[in-house]
């Protein structure tokens, strides 16, 4: 085994970490300034991996697409996809993915930093779940930081049976607390017994 190949095997696994995490396809400079290592030793250890996926036949797929390496899972699975997410999208909404979605409501188009700043806490694997289940979307960038904007799309409009974003309640000028933006959500019924008793929140 070569020096390189047995580099880029040891840093597959933080790879395989940062690409979990990751929300967006991440550059081969940009992992490769994470990990430390060169990047022709991150791009080899891709394609490694992406060829380990491919021939062990797993439900998903590491694909190199918008200019980075991004997991996503594999067509053959879109049916099996496509009904779990049509079947959660009657599992309850936990108050946490409630005030967060209310932020992003009342607040779009709004970067996650911000939404995290609100609630007090890191939304990333709420806003997984709340795109999953296609109450939000992330339709465009910040101009001066490039970050990825968050919105509702028109399925959160069907559910809330509003024909626009103007007709959600009114809001005093400054932004509320999220759970007092939730009740507003919750107000309107966005989904019958759809609020379970959870929260993400720091204790004091």
């Amino acid at each position: 085994m070569s020096e390189i190949t047995e580099a880029a095997t040891g840093v597959q696994p933080e790879l395989e970490a940062l690409l979990l995490l990751a929300t967006e396809p991440l550059p081969v400079v940009v992992l490769a300034e994470t990990v430390r290592q060169p990047e022709s030793v991150v791009a080899e250890a891709l394609v490694d991996l992406k060829d380990f996926y491919d021939r062990t036949g797993r439900g998903f797929q590491l694909r190199e697409v918008a200019g980075g390496w991004q997991y996503a899972t594999r067509p053959e699975q879109a049916d099996l996809i496509s009904r779990w997410v049509v079947e959660g999208l009657q599992n309850r909404l936990s108050q946490a993915s409630m005030e967060t979605l209310a932020v992003i409501a009342y607040s779009q188009p709004v970067a996650r930093s911000r939404v995290s700043a609100v609630r007090g806490v890191n939304v990333d694997g709420v806003v997984r779940t709340l795109i999953a289940r296609g109450l939000i979307a992330e339709q465009e960038r910040d101009e001066s930081t490039g970050a990825g904007l968050l919105c509702t799309t028109d399925y959160f409009l069907e559910r809330l049976g509003l024909a626009s974003l103007d007709d959600l309640p009114p809001i005093a000028p400054h932004l509320p607390e999220a759970a007092d933006l939730a009740a507003e959500l919750s107000a309107l019924a966005i989904i019958p017994d759809n609020v379970e008793k959870t929260d993400d929140r720091r204790p004091n």
